[in-house]
């Protein structure tokens, strides 16, 4: 099979993207609004850039209208964000806030998730997650336009939480003890439980 991209509509090339390029680990992001309102929602889109300095990045695309989505109106309006991962115990959670809620009204409070305060940044964190990523914007990167178009937003690592009882005997995260989930393609998703190891060449 040989699928040609310029070929396919937007929803198809994204269609054939997430069941292909996987897994997928997810930021739950959290941001505030310019009056202060909390949001939270999960992409799918995520990634480690750098270590020095140290940078993350996810993608909030366009929605089918083409408008931007909440997490960068709020972004634009207070440049700040806090990645949360999720592990198999929050992954309904995580779920329910995908939901098109209307702009202002607060995930943590539509679907009882607790919020704790971030120590760098004012948006609030996910209590419960086992990893937190407190962000300052260092950038955006608009591709493409109208819907399915991508705001990449790249952030700047000020500080992480990470729970103590997801650390190994190494003192390290453990990724059985993390258990984390992973995107995989329609509505299916895996976890970081099964694991093997490479040694790798000099």
């Amino acid at each position: 099979m040989l699928l040609d991209f310029s070929a396919l509509a937007p929803r198809e090339a994204y269609q054939w993207m997430t069941a292909t390029i996987l897994p997928r680990p997810i930021a739950w992001v959290s941001t505030v609004s310019g009056d202060g309102r909390t949001n939270l929602a999960p992409f799918s889109f995520f990634q480690g850039i750098c270590a020095n300095p140290p940078t993350l990045m996810f993608v909030p695309v366009n929605n089918r209208q083409g408008v931007k989505k909440d997490t960068v109106r709020n972004i634009e309006a207070v440049p700040e964000f806090v990645v949360n991962l999720v592990p198999r115990a929050l992954a309904e959670q995580m779920n329910a806030t995908a939901a098109l809620l209307p702009y202002g009204e607060s995930e943590f409070e539509k679907f009882g998730i607790a919020a704790t305060p971030s120590t760098h940044v004012r948006p609030p964190r996910v209590a419960a997650a086992p990893v937190a990523f407190e962000c300052r914007l260092d950038r955006f990167v608009h591709v493409g336009e109208g819907p399915l178009a991508a705001n990449v937003v790249f952030g700047r690592i000020l500080a992480a939480h990470v729970r103590d009882d997801v650390l190994g005997a190494n003192g390290k995260p453990d990724s059985a003890r993390l258990d984390l989930v992973g995107r995989l393609g329609g509505e299916a998703y895996t976890l970081t439980r099964e694991t093997f190891s490479l040694v790798r060449p000099d």
